[in-house]
C-alpha cells in the first residue's frame, strides 16, 4: 500500500533533520557519525536500535558494552559489511555502505578476528594482505609488511605457520594487516582478545602510539579496564540501544563514588553503616565500603565514633567507569571476561 502524502512528508522532513545533524557534525570533525541507526534481523531480533553516535576526530573511542549489546553489529554497519534495516551511518564524512569503495583505504580494521591461511606464514599472510589493496606500491612491500611485524611484536614469529599461532598471536597479526598503510580510522573490535596481560599492555601502548600520530580509534570492547585506561570518549550500549557517550572523565565524574571506611572493627562499622541508611555495605577483612547517602559525611563519620568503631580511613573513592556503568543500567559488568 502507498504511503499517504502527509506520511511521506513527516518522513522525508525526519530524514532531512538526520541529514543536517549528520552534517553537522562531520563539520565539527566529527569521524563517524550515525543517525537513528538500527538493525533488525529476520524473525524480529532488534540488534541496534536506533543508535545515534558521535566520534571526534583525534580521539581514541571506546565502545564499550556487554557481550550482545549490539557492538559487532553495528561496527559491520559503519564498515559496509552488512545493510541497516533504517538510519544513516557516515564514515570520514561520507555515507555508508554507499561510499565504501572512496572510504574503506583510510581504514584499517580488526574485525571479530582475522581471516588468515593457516598454512602461509605470519609474514607471507600480510604480503597477500598488502597486494590485494590496489593503493599498494609492490616495490616497498616488503618493507612495509616487515614494519608492520615489527610494531605488533611479531617478527621472531613472522616465518611460522598461522595455523600454528595462538590466539593472541593471530590477534596480533591482524592488527598488523590493518596497520600496513597510514589510516585516518582504525576500529578495532574486542582487540585484545586472547592476549595475555603483557600482551594487553603492548596493545594499549600501541593504540596510545597511533592517537598521537593523529589517527582516531574506534575501539570497541566489554572489558571496563582496558577502556578506561586507553580512551579519551567513550559511548555505553546495552541491550541495542545507546546509554551515553562523551569524555571518559566526565562520565566517571558523573557517577558516585564508592564510600570506604577503614577499620579494625568491620563488623559494628557495617551495622553502623546500614543503619544511618547506607546502601550496598560490603565488608572485607579492615575495609568496609557501600553506597555514599545524601547529606553530611561528616554525620556518618560522627555516628561511627559515637558507636565505638576506630575509625582509621573514612574516605569517598573517585567514582570509576564500572560505577558510571552500575548508575546507568542498575545491573553489574563483566569485568574480567
Amino acid at each position: 500500500m502507498e504511503q499517504p502524502s502527509a506520511a511521506k512528508g513527516q518522513q522525508a522532513g525526519a530524514d532531512d533533520a538526520a541529514a543536517d545533524d549528520v552534517a553537522a557534525d562531520v563539520g565539527a570533525g566529527a569521524v563517524i557519525a550515525t543517525r537513528a541507526l538500527t538493525k533488525r534481523y529476520r524473525g524480529g531480533q532488534l540488534a541496534v536500535d536506533g543508535l545515534d553516535l558521535t566520534v571526534p576526530a583525534g580521539s581514541v573511542f571506546g565502545f564499550l558494552g556487554p557481550n550482545g549489546s549490539g557492538k559487532t553489529t553495528t561496527i559491520r554497519m559503519l564498515m559496509g559489511l552488512i545493510e541497516p534495516t533504517s538510519g544513516t551511518a557516515h564514515v570520514l564524512g561520507r555515507p555508508m555502505p554507499r561510499a565504501g569503495r572512496a572510504v574503506l583505504p583510510h581504514v584499517g580494521a580488526l574485525i571479530e578476528g582475522p581471516a588468515l591461511y593457516g598454512f602461509l606464514s605470519g609474514r607471507d599472510n600480510l604480503l597477500r594482505y598488502d597486494a590485494a589493496d590496489p593503493t599498494a606500491d609492490p616495490r616497498t612491500r616488503r618493507a612495509r609488511v616487515g614494519a608492520a611485524l615489527d610494531r605488533v611484536g611479531l617478527t621472531a614469529a613472522a616465518g611460522k605457520k598461522a595455523r600454528a599461532y595462538s590466539l593472541g598471536m593471530k590477534q596480533r597479526l591482524g592488527l598488523a594487516a590493518a596497520l600496513l598503510q597510514p589510516r585516518r580510522l582504525l576500529v578495532l573490535d574486542e582487540p585484545t582478545n586472547g592476549l595475555d596481560p603483557q600482551g594487553m599492555r603492548e596493545i594499549r601502548t600501541l593504540v596510545r602510539e597511533l592517537a598521537s600520530d593523529g589517527t582516531t580509534v574506534f575501539l570497541s570492547s566489554h572489558l571496563l579496564d582496558e577502556i578506561e585506561q586507553v580512551c579519551t570518549h567513550v559511548a555505553v550500549m546495552a541491550r541495542g540501544r545507546l546509554l551515553t557517550q562523551g569524555p571518559v572523565a566526565e562520565l566517571a565524574a558523573g557517577a558516585r563514588g564508592r564510600l570506604v571506611v577503614t577499620t579494625p572493627d568491620a563488623a559494628d562499622a557495617a551495622r553502623v553503616l546500614k543503619e544511618q541508611g547506607v546502601d550496598d555495605v560490603v565488608l572485607a577483612e579492615d575495609r568496609v565500603t557501600g553506597e555514599p547517602p545524601e547529606g553530611e559525611l561528616a554525620d556518618l563519620n560522627a555516628a561511627l565514633v559515637a558507636a565505638g568503631v576506630r575509625v582509621r580511613g573514612f574516605a569517598v573513592e573517585r567514582a570509576s567507569l564500572e560505577d558510571a556503568f552500575v548508575a546507568l543500567t542498575g545491573e553489574g559488568f563483566d569485568v574480567a571476561g
